[in-house]
């Protein structure tokens, strides 16, 4: 028994640290852009079906092309969050797409 306490050591490598938050981070940005894609094409499907299925009632097919029209408007719209923050990006030379935390002297 004594030997099994002698061999034992503390764990101290998985404590978590201050810069764990721009894996963190990362990851959350990561899952929120796949999510808005996932959306995206569920609300392209959900649209679609409504049209196709709307049987020529003018009321069902006005709500279809409108949730067709949103649907395109948050692509355009998350697609051109990503490429204004590329622009500043490259214009600036800060890697704003690229959580990291800077140690201060």
């Amino acid at each position: 028994m004594q030997n099994l306490l002698a061999q034992a050591t503390p764990i101290t490598s998985n404590v978590a640290n201050f810069t764990d938050l721009e894996t963190m981070f990362g990851n959350i940005v990561l899952v929120v852009i796949e999510l808005a894609g996932l959306a995206l094409f569920i609300m392209l499907l959900v649209g679609g079906f409504k049209y196709i299925t709307s049987g020529g009632d003018p009321k069902a097919a006005e709500s279809a092309k409108m949730t067709l029209t949103y649907s395109i408007g948050g692509l355009v719209l998350v697609a051109s969050a990503y490429l204004i923050l590329r622009t500043i990006g490259v214009i600036t030379g800060v890697g704003v797409l690229n959580f990291a935390i800077v140690k201060q002297p």
